[in-house]
């Protein structure tokens, strides 16, 4: 069994590889750093639903939100200045900062960590992954980024394999409406703080800039957390400590990094369109930590989301 689940694991990421180089080939050949980037975001942004639902049953969402935030901003504060590259900025874009912090993480991840409560992590990976469409859609008139007929009807295959593994788990009974909504809610956050992210460019350095963001956001969150939430049902297992290290480190420092280095280097609609890798991805973590059932409707939903990536990335 330990042997079917390993080659399990080998062939989906094979053919996540094999997606992801595809992502980079608009008309030029990606190079290797590009490539190994763009594996690592997917694989590190898609383990952090797991992730949390580790911590979950120990730790109320906004306060272990709001800690993981502050702690990785300081962190990563620390690791600017340690490294010669903590640059303040003006007035003008510390606040367009602290909107982005609240924006692609606050109410992203305080929405979308509170939905998990009530639904599995592989459905609120899945939730996400309509980033890609609902960005290209505001991209196209807000930012001026083309939208050629095989980019936009990628992204419409791309999101009826969604569809698919959202009626599935929805009509089957077992997701909740509530939670659902929540997620969506996060959902829409993030398609929000991308496309003003694209839209403000935000200068100065970027360890310096998602450092500020990571701050806002656990700063934004706090108040909410202390008001909404008891401190004292937080309980130190190792399973809370395990989850919110990974989350502090490789998800709020290594993953955001990566993600606002994508978006400075490809346009909304590319950056974004990598978030259909996460249903599959997002089942495949769900399956491996949590044994969540994965159907064969789910797996067919991945056959429209793959093809649906190659024409995006492509078109």
């Amino acid at each position: 069994m330990e042997r079917r689940g390993l080659c399990r694991t080998h062939a989906t990421e094979k053919n996540m590889t094999d997606t992801t180089a595809a992502a980079l080939r608009p008309g030029k050949t990606a190079s290797l750093a590009d490539l190994a980037m763009i594996a690592l975001f997917c694989l590190i942004w898609s383990s952090a639903f797991a992730a949390a639902k580790f911590a979950l049953p120990y730790a109320p969402p906004l306060l272990l939100l709001a800690s993981r935030f502050i702690v990785a901003g300081l962190l990563l504060l620390g690791l600017a200045r340690a490294a010669g590259r903590l640059r303040p900025p003006d007035a003008a874009t510390l606040g367009k900062l602290a909107i982005l912090g609240g924006l692609n993480s606050a109410l992203y991840l305080g929405l979308s960590f509170s939905g998990m409560q009530t639904v599995s992590s592989a459905f609120t990976a899945v939730l996400i992954s309509a980033n890609p469409l609902l960005t290209a859609l505001l991209a196209a008139p807000l930012l001026g980024e083309r939208m050629t007929p095989l980019k936009l009807g990628g992204l419409l295959l791309g999101m009826l394999g969604v569809a698919i593994v959202l009626r599935s788990r929805l009509a089957g009974g077992t997701e909740d409406w509530h939670g659902t909504l929540l997620v969506l809610a996060g959902l829409l956050s993030l398609v929000a703080g991308t496309v003003l992210f694209k839209a403000w460019k935000p200068g100065g350095d970027l360890w310096t800039g998602t450092a500020i963001q990571s701050l806002s956001a656990g700063i934004l969150l706090l108040p909410v957390a202390l008001l909404l939430e008891d401190p004292m049902s937080v309980r130190l297992t190792p399973s809370l400590v395990g989850g919110w290290l990974y989350l502090v480190g490789p998800v709020s420092i290594g993953a955001y990094l990566l993600w606002f280095r994508l978006l400075q280097t490809k346009t909304a609609t590319e950056a974004s369109s990598l978030h259909f890798l996460m249903p599959p991805l997002g089942l495949l973590f769900g399956w491996l930590v949590f044994c969540e059932p994965v159907s064969l409707v789910d797996m067919l939903g991945i056959v429209p989301i793959a093809i649906g990536i190659a024409m995006v990335t492509r078109g």
